[in-house]
């Protein structure tokens, strides 16, 4: 799984245990980044139908929930990777933004990135193994990668894993069957299926996905985009279209409450933190709506970009590091047997 800010990684014991007490069959992760709690909820047996608005994600949940691993055939998946490793590196877009312009990737592994995007778009644009390949691709890039887990900057120094050489792995396919759709949370909402569980991890502040992961919504698009900055971020992430409701303190309360209002689900699990900008009493009121209420904390490490600083595009530290921990909150909301029953798997 890739650096992610916000990843849930920490939580997923404690929500697949959730999602087991809820009792649920059919589930829903609105929110999906890299699908990991998603991919969770699919392993217990759910049915999980997985959305966002970034194109990497749409890739992530295309590989991990929509498709059956026990319905391909594995093979070709085998053929394709090593085919695809065995290509030669070419310069291109890629190299020339994120490895020249910019340095997240040394230029060798940049080569094989070109190589490797045109190929996949050429060869298996349309069949069951363009977005595995991609998330392997993206999965590849970022264990060679040079930054601290956002594409906002890059390290001083070279790190030790950009030495490496970029190689594709089977990025392990989830037996199951699930639904991957893109879209801005807002405007989907009332357009799902009811589900017996929804997962909620909506955008905590102004930091945006979109931007901070650039690199990775160009490598899916291959769209060459226009860049500015020293990050080289897309032109397009200065665009209003690209900005979410819940990056703006005046619209996410009212944008979170609408999402609530207009999903249709039994039970609902929503994940927020004290780096936000609602509180406690907050959260609370937002879902009481839906039944009974029980709001459980945890307190867990931060990512480690908020431990070590930022740094520019010639190496000059411009961040400093952040606190070390957070407050995560997990607020179950549905009818009273099955809150109290899933508050009960965790506590006891």
């Amino acid at each position: 799984m890739i650096k992610y800010l916000g990843s849930k990684r920490t939580l997923v014991p404690v929500l697949t245990k959730l999602a087991e007490a809820s009792g649920a069959s059919t589930s829903l992760d609105l929110f999906t980044g890299t699908t990991r709690v998603a991919q969770a909820f699919k392993q217990t047996g759910h049915r999980v139908t997985a959305t966002d608005l970034a194109s990497y994600s749409l890739a992530f949940a295309k590989t991990w929930i929509e498709i059956d691993a026990s319905m391909q055939e594995h093979r070709e998946l085998e053929d394709a990777l090593e085919h695809l490793n065995s290509l030669t590196g070419e310069p291109g877009y890629f190299t020339k933004s994120f490895c020249e312009d910019a340095r997240y990737f040394q230029p060798k592994n940049g080569q094989k990135v070109d190589s490797i995007r045109n190929q996949i778009e050429t060869d298996y644009k349309g069949s069951w193994l363009y977005f595995p390949l991609l998330t392997s691709l993206i999965l590849a890039a970022d264990r060679v990668d040079s930054t601290t887990g956002i594409q906002m900057a890059f390290l001083k120094q070279w790190s030790a894993r950009s030495h490496a050489n970029l190689v594709m792995k089977d990025p392990g396919l989830k037996v199951g069957s699930g639904t991957a759709l893109q879209g801005d949370a807002v405007e989907l909402a009332s357009t799902l299926a009811p589900v017996d569980l929804a997962y909620l991890d909506p955008p905590y502040n102004q930091h945006r996905y979109f931007a901070n992961y650039h690199v990775w919504e160009t490598l899916v698009r291959w769209d060459s985009p226009e860049s500015y900055g020293v990050a080289n971020k897309r032109i397009d992430v200065r665009d209003d279209n690209t900005k979410s409701a819940f990056n703006s303190k005046k619209t996410m309360a009212s944008s979170l409450a609408k999402v609530i209002a207009d999903l249709k689900c039994e039970t609902m699990i929503l994940s927020y933190n004290n780096e936000s900008w609602l509180s406690r009493d907050e959260l609370f009121a937002l879902v009481e709506t839906k039944g009974k209420v029980e709001i459980l904390d945890f307190d867990f490490k931060r990512y480690v970009g908020a431990q070590i600083g930022v740094y520019n595009k010639l190496g000059k530290k411009v961040g400093e590091p952040g606190h070390s921990r957070n407050i995560e909150h997990i607020v179950l909301a549905g009818p009273k047997q099955t809150v109290d029953r899933m508050t009960a798997a965790i506590l006891g």
